[in-house]
């Protein structure tokens, strides 16, 4: 079985800094890509950013210059360190990845951190 556990969430004042963390663990043979996606009330859920195991990554224009996604592969772990928040940026932030597992490969999802900004 292979999970991803994400921490690092929690309430912010705007213009603060938050860093997220995703964590994948299982009988994992390897990791195609790590993103994390975010999801406000009433909204649907939308990519923020997303790396490749090659270390390439891409961002949604609406976080671009302030957040950056790098990863770990040693440790499958991905990190997004998010700064200059704003109150927008409120949402329950999850990570998703694509791993090779046990012959086969899945689309798996963390539970979720709360991100709130807020003064």
């Amino acid at each position: 079985q292979v999970q991803l556990v994400e921490s690092g969430g929690g309430l912010v004042q705007p213009g603060g800094s938050l860093r997220l963390s995703c964590a994948a663990s299982g009988s994992i043979f390897s990791i195609n890509a790590m993103g994390w996606y975010r999801q406000a009330p009433g909204k649907e859920r939308e990519l923020v950013a997303r790396i490749t195991s090659g270390g390439s990554p891409n961002y949604a224009d609406s976080v671009k210059g302030r957040f950056t996604i790098s990863g770990d592969n040693a440790k499958n772990t991905a990190y997004l360190q998010m700064n200059s928040l704003k109150p927008e940026d409120t949402a329950v932030y999850y990570c998703n990845a694509g791993i090779y597992y046990s012959g086969s490969y899945g689309d798996v999802w963390g539970r979720g951190t709360q991100v709130t900004v807020s003064s």
